[in-house]
C-alpha cells in the first residue's frame, strides 16, 4: 500500500480513504513509552528511601515532625515518599500549610523542594546545618501539616464525596499506614489505588514538556546528516512572514522552501489545533506564490494516538499538505520524498 507522501496530488483525492488509514496503521502510541527527564526516580531508590522514613518512625509507630526529618536528613528523597503517603500533588500539600498553618508557600517553591530531593541525599542535611532560614521554614511547615494530616486519616465520610485521604494506607491515619507498613497489602487494593491515582501520572506531568522533543529530535538528526541549512524555532518565537512560527524552516525564514510542522499527541483537541496551523501555512504559502511568484512546501510529521481519533482531521491533514504527512514510521524517508531532496543535492 503505497503512502501519502509517494503519490501524486490526483491520486490522493481518489484514494484518500485507504491513505488515511495507511497513516493510521503507522501512527504508534506514544503514550506507552515516557521519555525519563532528569527526575525519575527508580523503584529500588524509591524503596531505599521509603525503609529509612519507615526505620525513623520505628514502622510509623513514632509519628513525629521531629522522626520525619531525622528520615530527611538520612536520605532527602524520604521527602517524597512523604509527599506519596499523603497522596496529594506539591502545590496541594503546600496549600494545606497555607491554609491550615498561615505558612505561604508558594506553589513554585514547593515544586523545587520536590525536584531538589532527588538531586542527592544529603540535601536536607546540608539544610539543616546551613543557612536557608526560608527553605527550612517551609518544610518544616510542609512536614508538619504532612504529619498532622496522614496521623488524623480522612475522619467521618461526607454524604456524596469522597475524602482524599480515604486510602488504603491512611483512611484510618496511622492505624492503617501501619498496617500497610507491617503486612503485605493485598494485589487487588494495590490495582485500585493505581486506578484512582493513574499510573505514571506525576511523572507525565513532570516531563510533559519534552514528550514531543523525541520528533523534534530525529527532525534536527535527519536535517542535519542531509547537511540542509535549518533553523529549528522556540516555542512562542516570532518569526517575520508567519503569525506562529513553524517548527523547521528550511533553509531560512527570509527565503523558506520547505516548512516542518511536527508533533506527537495523544489528545485528538491538540491534534486539531496543530491542523489549523499546517493548513494555515498552507494558506499563507499560497499567498506567497500570488504576491511572489514562489511558495514554500509544508511538512507535518507526526505521531500518537490524538491524531488517530477523527478520520477527516487526518483528510484535512493529508489533503492540505499534498501528501506530505510523516510519522516516526516513515521519518527517514522525509528527504527523498519532499523538496529536501533537491536542497540537499544543491549542497
Amino acid at each position: 500500500m503505497k503512502r501519502p507522501f509517494e503519490v501524486k496530488h490526483p491520486y490522493l483525492k481518489i484514494h484518500i480513504d485507504d491513505l488515511v488509514q495507511t497513516t493510521f496503521d503507522d501512527l504508534q502510541s506514544q503514550f506507552l513509552i515516557l521519555p525519563l527527564g532528569s527526575n525519575f526516580v527508580e523503584y529500588p531508590r524509591f524503596q531505599d528511601a521509603y525503609e529509612v522514613l519507615k526505620r525513623r518512625t520505628s514502622t510509623f509507630k513514632n509519628w513525629s515532625a521531629g522522626a520525619v526529618w531525622d528520615a530527611l536528613r538520612e536520605d532527602s528523597l524520604a521527602f517524597l515518599v512523604l509527599r506519596t503517603i499523603l497522596g496529594m500533588s506539591t502545590p496541594e500539600w503546600a496549600e494545606l500549610a497555607n491554609s491550615d498553618l498561615r505558612v505561604d508557600i508558594e506553589q513554585n517553591a514547593a515544586r523545587r523542594l520536590d525536584v531538589v530531593c532527588r538531586k542527592g541525599k544529603d540535601f536536607f542535611e546540608r539544610l539543616a546545618k546551613g543557612r536557608g532560614e526560608e527553605t527550612r521554614r517551609r518544610v518544616d511547615a510542609l512536614v508538619e501539616i504532612a504529619v498532622q494530616y496522614i496521623g488524623r486519616g480522612a475522619g467521618s465520610a461526607v454524604e456524596g464525596a469522597v475524602h482524599r485521604l480515604n486510602k488504603v494506607d491512611t483512611s484510618l491515619g496511622l492505624e492503617s499506614l501501619r498496617h500497610v507498613a507491617s503486612r503485605h497489602v493485598p494485589y487487588a487494593v494495590l490495582l485500585y489505588e493505581r486506578y484512582l491515582g493513574r499510573p505514571f501520572a506525576s511523572h507525565r506531568d513532570s516531563i510533559s514538556g519534552i514528550i514531543g522533543d523525541g520528533m523534534e529530535s530525529v527532525i534536527e538528526d535527519c536535517l542535519s546528516r542531509a547537511g540542509l541549512t535549518f533553523r529549528k524555532t522556540k516555542g512562542a518565537e516570532r518569526v517575520e512572514g508567519f503569525e506562529q512560527a513553524p517548527d523547521f524552516i528550511v533553509p531560512d525564514e527570509w527565503n523558506p522552501a520547505v516548512v516542518i510542522e511536527a508533533k506527537i499527541t495523544g489528545d485528538d483537541g491538540t491534534a486539531r489545533d496543530k491542523v489549523a496551523r499546517i493548513e494555515r501555512l498552507v494558506a499563507i504559502a499560497a499567498q506567497r506564490m500570488k504576491d511572489r511568484g514562489r511558495a514554500f512546501q509544508v511538512v507535518a510529521c507526526i505521531d500518537g494516538r490524538g491524531f488517530r481519533v477523527r478520520k477527516k482531521l487526518m483528510e484535512q491533514l493529508i489533503m492540505a499538505t499534498k501528501g506530505k504527512v510523516f510519522t516516526f514510521k516513515t521519518i527517514s524517508s522525509l528527504i527523498e520524498n519532499t523538496r529536501l531532496s533537491v536542497l540537499q543535492v544543491a549542497c
